[in-house]
């Protein structure tokens, strides 16, 4: 065993600690990030927010991304769910392995983990961790800096690589402590703890399952639309997505693929509306009206736009807008 490592990172403030503590005991870290479509750490992104924080530690980072593989995750959890369709225990299993393989490649000896126990509710109680650690096949290789002493020691930690008394043991959700061990460690600058992972949400998941349901070929355009705006299921083989804002308008069009429409108000502000699957004369007025109830239109009878991409032809229907029985109905 050498001292050499791989720290799981999510350039969160817990991972920054833990790299930390290992690097003042001379540990060669490498960080890793993992990142998929579900993140919600920063506005920016994962990856930047990790990108940063390595680069302020002086670690090499390698970033994956594993959302592909992931949704099989999602879709068949052995380990069951939250409260939503946050599959958190096969999560860590998944990244923990993933871990473990570049671990091998590199050369490395073991893991670091910025885990405290009893932080998060499903997978860092004390069993769940134990139990992710020895299914993803680390039993005894991964140092967690900021719990150790409440732990059985690790293997590094046994055979003198890693000095257990120069650790801490850190529990529950309060960072009182290590925004104090921050101070000491001289890391002045870490984001808020606000990130997260949208399987937890009710609102989200409710369209992760209608994705799973009516698409099951789905693709990455896809998942990352499954982010953006108000979504409707207008049929089995339709759904419909409508801008919030200029900044969700252009996201759902730099998503547009080949026969998808795109829906537009004539002449009045309004957002825009992607529909993507089997469209006929009845679905064009539906998502028009849908459209228009969003629009600043003042009057009935409104024309609304549409062309099917990537073609500029534009046609148009006069419609009245929708009710809001009609928008509860088919909203997701």
């Amino acid at each position: 065993m050498n001292n050499k490592a791989v720290a799981l990172f999510s350039g969160g403030l817990d991972s920054m600690l833990a790299i930390k503590l290992m690097l003042e005991q001379g540990i060669k870290v490498h960080a890793l990030n993992f990142l998929t479509v579900f993140c919600t750490c920063t506005s920016k992104g994962c990856m930047h927010q990790a990108t940063k924080a390595a680069k302020d530690l002086g670690v090499p980072l390698k970033v994956m991304n594993i959302t592909m593989e992931y949704m099989d995750i999602i879709k068949n959890p052995k380990h069951g769910r939250g409260r939503a369709m946050n599959p958190c225990i096969d999560c860590r299993i998944f990244t923990f392995k993933k871990a473990k393989s570049f671990m091998e490649d590199i050369g490395a000896s073991f893991i670091i983990t910025g885990e405290v126990l009893g932080q998060r509710p499903m997978s860092q109680r004390r069993n769940a961790i134990e139990l992710i650690e020895r299914r993803s096949g680390l039993e005894g290789l991964v140092v967690r800096p900021l719990s150790a002493k409440l732990f059985e020691p690790s293997l590094p930690e046994k055979q003198g690589i890693v000095d257990r008394e120069k650790l801490v043991g850190i529990q529950g959700r309060q960072r009182e402590t290590q925004i104090k061990l921050a101070e000491e460690l001289g890391i002045n600058e870490y984001p808020c703890p606000a990130g997260g992972c949208l399987l937890t949400d009710v609102g989200f998941s409710r369209k992760v399952k209608d994705l799973f349901e009516y698409i099951p070929d789905y693709n990455i355009s896809d998942m990352h639309l499954l982010k953006i705006g108000r979504q409707f299921r207008i049929s089995d083989k339709l759904k419909l997505f409508v801008g919030r804002d200029k900044s969700e308008n252009e996201r759902l069009l730099s998503f547009t693929q080949a026969n998808d429409y795109i829906f537009d108000v004539v002449d009045i502000p309004s957002p825009i509306a992607l529909a993507r699957g089997r469209v006929g004369r009845e679905e064009i007025k539906t998502i028009s009206s849908i459209l228009l109830r969003y629009s600043d239109a003042k009057s009935n009878g409104v024309q609304v736009a549409y062309r099917i991409f990537p073609s500029d032809n534009m046609q148009s229907i006069k419609v009245e807008p929708a009710t809001e029985q009609t928008l509860s109905h088919l909203r997701i």
